[in-house]
């Protein structure tokens, strides 16, 4: 008989028998752990909402950014705060990101008035801080290219992808996106909230906004197309039924390390669509609707406005997202079965962010405070709440009074 709970890969471990990084990547694989995650901690330092939060690469430092125009650097396992600094925004900020192989000394943040700044710590833990670019409007994210501790991208309400080398602090207009309505462009702007690149194509990117419509494009021929300020991508994921509304947007986008894509649609449902699941530019008639394959979806939570998405396992075997309501939601990626829904002190979940190699997870929403949750053994508690059926019912009922479908 298979004994799932964890007992004997922690035994091999401290015997020896397998390596440390090996033996955090199964075990956090491990069913049974994952629906033991419980409150490790809360780390209190801000002093309003906390927007964007970020593990490093090596995974024993947090960074966040709030509202209240603050980024602070966690050791969280300590839980205990190493660094704060002004990013020098003039409003509130949204987000926060490490530039990889920098030693976690260069820090890009972006903020609600549009700017784009650069911080960098010094060996005496000064940061010193500069702009890079701007945007007409909030930037809603920033994604760096991937291996590259020189090149970032920036979107925001301004429809316009923009461009970032470090190295000569240029900042480039790549272009600018409009609104798909029934798959057809019109001449409306496209608010942009999310953007995220391909680990298994780094070539390609998605884009998310304030329409149903996930768009990936080649950034390769995004040069080559930035003089007309318009690029065509080369696939566009949407469930069918959200074609025809258009009152639905993105606020959470997540490839895995195969290049499934995940997203989330605000009063709606989490989509897993795999690479063959695209509309393709040109194909949104009805007969070619009906042969696709329909994706994979993630039932229970509510996305009232902002709730992003994530993959979360060494293999990215579980889809987790924040709700309205304060829960965590946890779904198996094969089948969509729903595993552990866990309850936090914040009012409302925005975002989820999974530890780099141990069964870590750290959140933020409507709160001060960021939570930590780990594998934590509570013989009195299920890793489903009793109440779980009137949760789910009543988040559905919220999404249907939100949202009544529109059709044009």
């Amino acid at each position: 008989m298979q004994i799932n709970n964890g007992f004997y890969d922690i035994c091999n471990r401290e015997t020896g028998l397998r390596r440390p990084r090996r033996f955090a990547r199964q075990f956090s694989t491990n069913q049974g752990i994952v629906k033991q995650l419980n409150m490790y901690a809360e780390l209190k330092g801000h002093n309003d909402r906390v927007s964007s939060m970020e593990f490093n690469s090596s995974g024993d430092l947090l960074v966040s950014g709030s509202y209240d125009k603050q980024v602070i650097f966690w050791n969280w396992e300590a839980k205990s705060r190493r660094l704060s600094y002004d990013p020098g925004h003039p409003e509130e900020v949204y987000q926060t990101k490490i530039m990889p192989f920098t030693n976690d000394r260069r820090i890009l943040t972006a903020c609600r008035g549009g700017q784009v700044r650069l911080g960098e710590v010094s060996k005496d833990g000064q940061v010193h801080t500069k702009r890079l670019g701007s945007h007409r409007g909030a930037v809603h994210k920033l994604a760096i290219e991937p291996g590259n501790p020189n090149i970032l991208y920036s979107c925001g309400d301004d429809s316009f992808i923009q461009h970032f080398d470090l190295r000569n602090s240029s900042a480039t207009k790549l272009f600018s996106c409009n609104k798909l309505i029934r798959g057809e462009p019109h001449p409306v702007m496209l608010h942009l909230y999310q953007m995220v690149f391909d680990p298994s194509n780094p070539n390609y990117f998605c884009l998310g906004g304030n329409d149903a419509y996930a768009r990936v494009y080649d950034i390769r021929k995004c040069w080559q197309g930035a003089s007309s300020s318009m690029v065509e991508p080369v696939n566009t994921f949407c469930p069918a039924h959200l074609i025809h509304p258009d009152h639905f947007m993105i606020t959470g986008l997540a490839y895995s390390d195969s290049g499934e894509l995940l997203v989330s649609y605000c009063d709606e449902l989490i989509y897993l669509f795999q690479k063959n699941m695209g509309l393709c530019p040109s194909s949104f008639l009805p007969e070619d609707m009906e042969k696709l394959d329909k994706p994979e979806q993630f039932v229970g939570h509510r996305n009232a406005h902002i709730c992003r998405v994530s993959f979360f396992g060494p293999n990215d075997e579980y889809v987790m997202s924040g709700s309205y309501g304060g829960h965590i939601f946890i779904w198996k990626k094969n089948g969509g079965e729903l595993i552990r829904v866990m309850t936090g002190h914040s009012p409302h979940v925005h975002d989820t962010q999974p530890h780099p190699h141990n069964p870590v997870i750290a959140a933020c929403g409507s709160g001060y405070n960021l939570e930590l949750w780990a594998p934590i053994t509570n013989d009195d508690a299920s890793p489903l709440p009793d109440d779980i059926t009137q949760i789910m019912e009543s988040n559905r009922q919220a999404r249907s009074d939100f949202y009544m479908p529109i059709f044009r």
